[in-house]
């Protein structure tokens, strides 16, 4: 079943109860979330239309662990699109904090996010429910020892004028605490990420593409374990035809209407 947001915004309210009805008659919903979801907070996506990478394809070349290591003029460029960075100043929509009430309602299974804004956690949901699988942009790492420690220490000594800070414990090259290009997924998250999509009821998509693996095999992973899938997304996606509903629209606008549980 595909459903859509009208032009005007107004909710197509058979589609909200249909979907609400799926949701609330689950005793748990495994969500994944994906750049969709935060547009509406001020953070562009990567891969839509109007995405950072749809518009600049130079700059997927810093989100590339290989070019990150080896150039140090790509770092100096990270190091200064990170101190102006949307995603330290975005606060969360009505999207995630739709999501805060799904938790609260005791009906969240598992917020898998591929998102590095961190938002999640601001909104109000509990840490030990979000898997970051993508890292989080709040936190540097070293490359070499893997030290951490919060942005905002290696963001202050980037505006005390250090281009390309080096980790203060081994000399080592210093990134965001996120999953580059080249780099392996967590292996703990992501078995957390597939238990979710095979033990929760629902899994509810919101706001991803569905063409970034290994975390896009969540949906054929809940599909042959027999669970709904429902896909909240602007633009059409590999699995549609495969869900038991799909709703085109700003999630910051469909989620409160399937979510106010």
């Amino acid at each position: 079943m595909s459903m859509a947001i009208p032009g005007d915004g107004v909710i197509d309210e058979g589609a909200v109860a249909f979907v609400r009805g799926v949701l609330e008659s689950a005793a748990s919903v495994a969500v994944l979330s994906g750049a969709g979801i935060s547009t509406d907070s001020g953070i562009p996506d990567f891969r839509g239309p109007n995405g950072v990478w749809t518009r600049n394809p130079g700059a997927e070349k810093r989100s590339t662990i290989q070019h990150y290591v080896e150039d140090p003029q790509v770092r100096r460029e990270a190091w200064q699109i990170r101190l102006h960075s949307d995603m330290f100043t975005a606060t969360p929509n009505d999207g995630h904090r739709a999501l805060v009430e799904l938790e609260r309602s005791g009906r969240l299974h598992t917020l898998v996010t591929q998102n590095i804004d961190g938002l999640h956690v601001i909104a109000g949901n509990s840490p030990d429910k979000i898997v970051e699988i993508h890292g989080t942009v709040h936190r540097w790492e070293c490359v070499s020892c893997g030290a951490r420690g919060p942005m905002d220490e290696a963001l202050d000594r980037v505006r005390a004028g250090e281009e390309d800070p080096h980790c203060l414990f081994c000399g080592g090259i210093v990134k965001s605490a996120t999953i580059m290009f080249g780099q392996s997924l967590v292996a703990a998250d992501l078995m957390r990420a597939e238990l979710a999509a095979t033990e929760a009821d629902v899994l509810l998509a919101i706001g991803t593409s569905l063409s970034v693996y290994p975390i896009a095999a969540m949906v054929p992973l809940a599909l042959e374990a027999g669970r709904a899938v429902v896909i909240v997304n602007a633009e059409p996606t590999p699995f549609d035809e495969h869900a038991i509903a799909v709703i085109r629209g700003s999630a910051s606008v469909v989620l409160p209407a399937l979510l106010a549980l």
